[in-house]
């Protein structure tokens, strides 16, 4: 089920606040946790009831394995032996699901041979679920949890609380669990209420009314990747840096959004990443529950920076790849994350060496292209594409330029350029009849990206009044008037 439909906006979400408020009204505490745990099994099994079982045996498998590594010498043999075991489950059952047919594609691809390749269906939110636990396994182990496990039901709803599960921000117990056992959760909130749906509907705008309006702007370009020029390289590859952005910051704001309703704070996980002006700050902004993930249960453990400076290298760049492993089977999600290793090593070799400190316009815009550039290799299909559509943006490809040809711009074909009617750019969108326009709205998303407030800091000055229910409420209707061309969420794939 996803958000940015009719069934869950006038269906699944009043029936669910309903039933979790009834049941909190009359003191009924447990049964309310019953009925919001149920609820979201039954969201996740609307969009994928087959793969229902899966999510259940894992939340069954790791309640278990946490209690046997709870119940051992803390962080003991015994206890180490069980922790392995069940981050083996988990990396199996993912493995499985989402990396066989990559496995024996890259196999095939070194050894020449022939061995077929099975068609596997991806469960949604497998590796957003998978992480939460594998966290949770590692923190049982480490002795964070008081009493050493949670109830089965606790634990559960942990792990299927609806508006994180598919996509995140990925939890961690400690942010969660807690809230559980505070009785201002289970009375209603009007303040909360009103908070959760303006973030809400702020999070739907930015989905249906941004994101899904450069989708096609993307696809045009990356399927049309062999011939494309150096503009259309670039404006497909701007839509998709602000396409990612806008969905999946949009997916979060809308959980983060949907848990205030039922008076349960999510973490943020975005701030702002494209006003970063350095790829440690980008790192920091974006996808945050994930990077702090990486850093406390990959980096970390690897030994961090605590080794040598050669050592933390390594480790940045292990991290990084398996990051990019994460978020996709394929080698261009690999090299993805190996390029960003590869940057936050350059930036942290700056600072080491203290060299020269870049004015923030500088800083700013270095980072912004280098994010651009990796886009464009995380959408590409494969290698030959993404080497085809950063060829052309390099300029490698041929150069054409909008214009007149016997206009102001002519003089530009002294210099090896071509300059074109801007009908003979076919790859360009022509929503509004114009592909200037075109370029323009882009533009003007990346400056409000990078200059306008963010959702947490529009909602901090929210007050219950006339005019921001007007506006609210306008921003709404738009989006549901919208909603006949839903599209998943972009990070339902990775």
């Amino acid at each position: 089920m996803l958000f940015n439909s009719y069934v869950f906006i006038f269906a699944f979400l009043p029936i669910t606040l309903g039933g979790y408020f009834l049941l909190t009204h009359k003191h009924w505490l447990r049964a309310a946790q019953i009925w919001l745990t149920l609820s979201s099994l039954c969201f996740y099994g609307y969009s994928s009831p087959i793969f229902l079982l899966v999510m259940v045996l894992s939340i069954a498998f790791n309640h278990q394995m946490g209690g046997w590594i709870a119940a051992a010498k803390p962080q003991g043999n015994t206890a180490k032996i069980r922790l392995w075991s069940g981050i083996v489950f988990n990396i199996a059952i993912i493995g499985y699901y989402k990396y066989t047919g990559f496995a024996i594609a890259s196999f095939n691809g070194l050894s020449g041979a022939n061995l077929p390749i099975p068609e596997i269906i991806l469960p949604i939110g497998i590796s957003f679920y998978t992480f939460t636990q594998i966290a949770y396994l590692v923190d049982v182990y480490r002795g964070e949890i008081q009493g050493g496990n949670y109830n089965l039901l606790t634990y559960s709803l942990f792990v299927v609380f609806f508006p994180q599960l598919i996509a995140g921000p990925i939890l961690r117990h400690d942010e969660f669990i807690p809230q559980l056992g505070k009785l201002r959760v289970y009375v209603f909130s009007h303040k909360n209420f009103a908070l959760g749906t303006v973030i809400f509907c702020l999070g739907l705008a930015k989905k249906v009314l941004i994101a899904d309006t450069l989708s096609p702007w993307v696809a045009l370009v990356f399927n049309n990747a062999p011939s494309v020029n150096c503009l259309e390289a670039w404006v497909g590859a701007l839509s998709y840096t602000l396409q990612l952005y806008f969905d999946f910051s949009g997916y979060s704001d809308m959980a983060i959004g949907l848990g205030l309703m039922f008076n349960l704070r999510l973490p943020i996980n975005f701030d702002s990443p494209y006003k970063a002006i350095s790829i440690v700050d980008f790192w920091r902004r974006w996808h945050i529950t994930l990077s702090n993930f990486l850093r406390d249960y990959l980096y970390i453990p690897l030994g961090g920076s605590r080794k040598g400076e050669g050592r933390r290298y390594a480790n940045l760049l292990t991290t990084m790849l398996l990051g990019g492993l994460w978020h996709g089977a394929g080698w261009t999600f690999v090299i993805w994350g190996g390029l960003h290793g590869l940057y936050l090593c350059i930036n942290h070799g700056w600072r080491k060496l203290k060299l020269l400190t870049l004015p923030k316009p500088m800083g700013w815009a270095l980072t912004f292209l280098a994010v651009i550039f990796s886009w464009a290799l995380f959408r590409a299909q494969t290698f030959t594409q993404a080497s085809q559509i950063l060829g052309a943006m390099l300029g490698f490809g041929e150069i054409v330029i909008p214009g007149s040809p016997k206009g102001k711009l002519a003089f530009l074909t002294d210099f090896g350029l071509q300059v074109q009617p801007w009908s003979q750019f076919s790859y360009l969108p022509n929503v509004w009849e114009s592909e200037l326009l075109s370029l323009l709205l882009i533009f003007a998303l990346i400056l409000g990206a990078v200059s306008l407030p963010n959702t947490q800091q529009i909602v901090h000055h929210f007050q219950p009044n006339w005019r921001w229910a007007i506006a609210v409420g306008l921003l709404a209707s738009f989006c549901l008037l919208s909603l006949n061309r839903v599209s998943e969420f972009l990070y339902f794939q990775f």
